[in-house]
């Protein structure tokens, strides 16, 4: 019996990793957690312990993307991975990382470039786009730095036409950032040098 309720369990979580990387790819949908939720509240489910993990929504949508915009996603990503390089090397002074789903691979029509900044405030980033006669918005997101929850100050920005995001981070949390978290797979988040050499092959 247990074999048969953890067969349909698995069978759940399949459906509705699919049915979340068809959001993300075709809707626009660009975090997991709501695309996990959005996608039960379609298919009339409510079991948080069913819904699948992020690893399994990003492998539902690389192979939704690999089968129905192999010829156009390629070419977003690409693009997006040019902007990504050109606002790094701005942005060289403040350390930056480039985070989600442009340096995982799986950024579409809908992604934005998100990078990571390391600054002592967020003021001197503020005056350093000021000064550079960038527009942008400005808001905060709370996020969780090892143990604690804090306030990230966020800059948005378009350059080439391309939505960018920077979070800012104090200088003392640039470790506890950069220490890839033991249950994920893949590179998390990659400096300059490496998102260059992504371009380079």
């Amino acid at each position: 019996m247990a074999k048969n309720r953890t067969r349909r369990d698995d069978n759940q979580r399949r459906h509705l990793a699919y049915l979340a990387a068809r959001l993300m790819a075709e809707e626009g949908v660009q975090d997991y957690a709501s695309a996990k939720l959005k996608a039960a509240r379609q298919a009339g489910l409510g079991d948080a312990q069913s819904l699948p993990d992020n690893r399994e929504i990003e492998a539902a949508l690389r192979e939704y993307q690999g089968l129905y915009q192999s010829e156009d996603q390629p070419a977003h990503l690409r693009r997006l991975r040019e902007v990504a390089v050109k606002v790094m090397r701005q942005f060289a002074p403040f350390r930056p990382m480039l985070v989600g789903a442009v340096l995982t691979g799986t950024a579409n029509q809908f992604s934005e470039v998100t990078l990571q900044l390391f600054a002592d405030d967020a003021k001197s980033v503020a005056l350093f786009l000021v000064n550079g006669r960038m527009r942008f918005d400005q808001d905060e997101k709370r996020v969780r730095i090892g143990d604690d929850w804090v306030d990230v100050p966020r800059f948005f920005l378009e350059v080439d036409g391309a939505p960018v995001a920077l979070s800012v981070y104090g200088p003392q949390d640039e470790h506890a950032i950069a220490r890839p978290r033991p249950e994920s797979e893949g590179r998390q988040r990659a400096r300059l040098a490496e998102v260059e050499a992504l371009l380079a092959t």
